[in-house]
């Protein structure tokens, strides 16, 4: 792959900056890749392309572009090894969760899309009044590393489906399947300009895209603390931001749950992907008389949970990202002790046998209470807080007591009032007894979550204008 090259206006090319950054496998701790980091150079270079390419790819026709994204799933799909092997490398991914989950989501976003976009109209009339959606213009995409195809394809398949020329910025942590999915898009044909992709750090390259004189919106996928930061840079040209950020998603067991599935499910969730999503269900309410038996049965599913090297057959969940991620999860697992929370599974340190890689043992906390560390802050780790409830009104409160609203879950057998609580809560997505995963559904988050919606048809409506043509007859 072209490690220490960016993509810009159709053509693998040369860095201006000589910066360059080794990216690291996080379950050797040795380094995979050397990446360039792009400096203002370098992104004036790519956004200049996109500029050039707006006004001729803004007006392409839906079939046009349909034909195109078509092209790129096809050629997606003939990557999908390479793709797996390269998250694999660069994130520590379980080799068969790198295929199944990591790549998947690439290719299920891209399909959702092109199904959204079939069936979506651009214009409609009211009146004598024409209602346009047109291309935004430029749009700067900034992903994160936890699921870097998943959010790829989130940004970049919404923005072509709306007639948008973009410059993307892959989590330089991560950067590998980036690189190659530049490479399908090559291959597919994307005309020159209308994809750019160069590789960065957040206060440089990030720090130049989000201020852009050329950039007409910024899409972001990180922490809130970064987030903030985009969005204040973004402000003084008053561009759009569309933001999805951190999360501390609440999952209420309600007292007539088969408790057995639902806590081994909700420890499941919160593991995969070694913890590292932005939605993972991590405060576990349940009813303070199911407590103690709740946290036996999720003792039991944090045993089943396998860390180890991401190539054995018999691995469940591999290392966390870097050595700053292992160092602030082990030090929220010590907030945890210290604020007294009782140690179900897990703890501090690597599990037994690894003594390379960042791998962090599957942990389980019970008798959390509100204020505690681990119950307040976003761990991105295999971390789990059980918390005891007394009434439905408690774990209503307790679950919208947070800085988040990114994502919460109920579970229970009586419909009607999983439901009523479902209303209750303060999030984007609420999931009721474990649904199948909704490509359809917006996602989004409430509060300091972020704005704005990713997934099909509201991800291309993130990227689009309205115009009224008045009087149009």
């Amino acid at each position: 792959m072209h490690n220490e090259d960016f993509y810009i206006n159709g053509a693998w090319v040369k860095p201006n900056s000589p910066a360059r950054l080794d990216v690291i496998n996080p379950a050797t701790e040795a380094p995979c890749a050397t990446i360039a980091l792009a400096n203002q150079a370098d992104v004036d270079a790519a956004f200049g392309a996109a500029r050039a390419a707006f006004p001729a790819f803004s007006q392409t026709s839906k079939a046009e572009r349909l034909a195109l994204m078509r092209e790129i799933l096809a050629q997606y799909e003939a990557r999908a090894q390479d793709m797996a092997d390269a998250i694999r490398t660069e994130m520590g991914a379980p080799a068969a969760f790198a295929m199944d989950a990591q790549v998947w989501a690439g290719s299920a976003h891209i399909g959702a899309t092109i199904e959204a976009l079939e069936k979506m109209a651009f214009e409609s009339r009211r009146g004598d009044t024409l209602i346009m959606h047109e291309a935004i213009g430029v749009a700067a995409l900034i992903t994160p590393w936890n699921w870097p195809m998943n959010q790829i394809a989130c940004k970049v398949a919404p923005a072509l489906a709306a007639g948008c020329t973009m410059v993307l910025k892959p989590s330089e942590i991560a950067p590998l399947s980036g690189l190659l999915f530049s490479e399908i898009m090559h291959k597919a044909g994307v005309p020159a300009g209308v994809y750019n992709m160069i590789n960065g750090d957040g206060p440089v390259a990030g720090n130049a895209m989000s201020g852009h004189a050329e950039a007409d919106m910024v899409s972001f996928t990180g922490s809130t603390r970064a987030g903030i930061l985009v969005a204040k840079n973004a402000a003084d040209t008053v561009k759009r931001v569309a933001q999805e950020l951190g999360g501390k998603s609440a999952n209420i067991l309600l007292d007539d749950v088969d408790l057995e599935d639902a806590v081994t499910g909700g420890v499941d969730a919160v593991m995969a992907n070694s913890g590292q999503s932005c939605d993972a269900p991590t405060r576990m309410l349940v009813p303070a008389h199911l407590h103690d038996r709740a946290c036996d049965i999720a003792a039991a599913a944090a045993a089943a949970t396998i860390a180890g090297d991401p190539q054995a057959e018999t691995t469940t969940i591999g290392p966390v990202i870097s050595q700053q991620q292992f160092d602030k999860v082990q030090g929220l697992i010590e907030a945890g002790l210290e604020d007294g929370a009782r140690l179900v599974a897990g703890g501090p340190g690597r599990p037994a046998g690894l003594n390379q890689g960042y791998y962090v043992r599957p942990t389980v906390f019970g008798e959390v209470r509100p204020g505690m560390r681990i119950e307040r802050e976003e761990i991105f780790g295999p971390v789990l807080s059980i918390m005891p409830y007394e009434t439905e009104d408690d774990a209503v409160r307790m679950a919208n007591d947070t800085v988040y609203g990114l994502a919460a879950y109920v579970q229970g057998k009586d419909m009607a009032r999983v439901r009523r609580v479902a209303r209750q809560l303060r999030a984007g997505q609420v999931q009721i007894n474990a649904p199948e995963w909704d490509l359809f559904a917006p996602f989004g988050g409430y509060k300091q979550s972020g704005n704005g919606r990713e997934y099909a048809d509201w991800g291309i409506h993130d990227f689009l204008e309205v115009k009224a043509l008045i009087g149009h007859g």
